[in-house]
């Protein structure tokens, strides 16, 4: 005859043992890494190159600075984001460039034409020195991998970007648009392409996808009613113009006028 009350105990621990193992499976414990240690090491002579690397990188690098150096254009003078209150030339440069371009997207892929182009000024990030013009130039000029966004905005927007730039009184790059102030900064005239702002018309505005999405808090673009990537990154837009021309012209125009 079996031993029952033996039998029992065994059963009764490894059940026992078989729920603490469920217990442990379903425990909604998780783990958080709550520390993040780092340190600056410094790159002085102290460290050697590795000769085996730099045999295995020289041909990559060498490849990668033929192209960057391949000369594209000419630049007759230097073009510097500082020079300017209102407007600089090489902002009018980059504005009137992507206004240009993203136009004829515009148009090839909705059927519709351009309006404004706005992009801020501290998406420059170098001059354009006088003389010849790169490709290591545009990556100079716009590091970032920031791409065209073309915003369809009603009127009433148009007007807010020409209070913000009013009101921020930096020369940011704009085409398209035309804004007469007085002398207190008081908005007097506004036109897009030559014609007075209609606040229920729709305006199509170019600029970067970082603006588009709020940066340097250009909020009005959150307002859009419609927008189109046009998949194609500003820098490389610099880079198909320059192979384009053979000088740029220094763009001295104004879009914002004081009377």
């Amino acid at each position: 005859m079996p031993i029952l009350k033996k039998y029992n105990t065994t059963l009764s621990r490894f059940v026992l043992f078989l729920t603490f193992l469920l217990t442990l499976s379903c425990s909604t414990n998780k783990l958080y890494n709550n520390r993040i240690e780092g340190k600056n090491i410094s790159i002085t002579p102290d460290y050697k190159d590795n000769t085996e690397i730099e045999n295995f990188i020289t041909p990559y690098r060498n490849h990668i600075n033929k192209d960057l150096d391949s000369i594209l254009a000419y630049c007759p003078e230097t073009l510097d984001k500082s020079q300017g209150k209102w407007q600089t030339s090489i902002g009018n440069l980059m504005a009137d460039v992507t206004f240009e371009k993203a136009d004829k997207l515009l148009l090839k892929r909705e059927n519709k034409h351009l309006d404004i182009c706005l992009l801020n000024h501290g998406g420059i990030r170098s001059i354009i020195p006088k003389g010849n013009i790169t490709t290591r130039t545009a990556y100079e000029i716009m590091p970032f991998e920031n791409s065209l966004i073309i915003a369809a905005l009603k009127g009433e927007q148009v007007k807010e970007i020409a209070q913000y730039m009013i009101d921020g009184k930096k020369p940011h790059p704009l085409s398209g648009m035309q804004i007469v102030i007085d002398s207190n900064n008081t908005i007097k005239n506004l036109t897009v392409q030559g014609k007075p702002v209609n606040d229920s018309q729709i305006y199509y505005v170019a600029t970067s996808d970082y603006l588009f999405n709020g940066g340097d808090n250009m909020d009005f673009f959150k307002k859009a009613i419609a927008q189109h990537d046009m998949d194609y990154k500003l820098r490389n837009l610099l880079i198909d113009y320059f192979k384009e021309v053979d000088t740029i012209p220094v763009i001295t125009s104004q879009r914002i006028i004081t009377e």
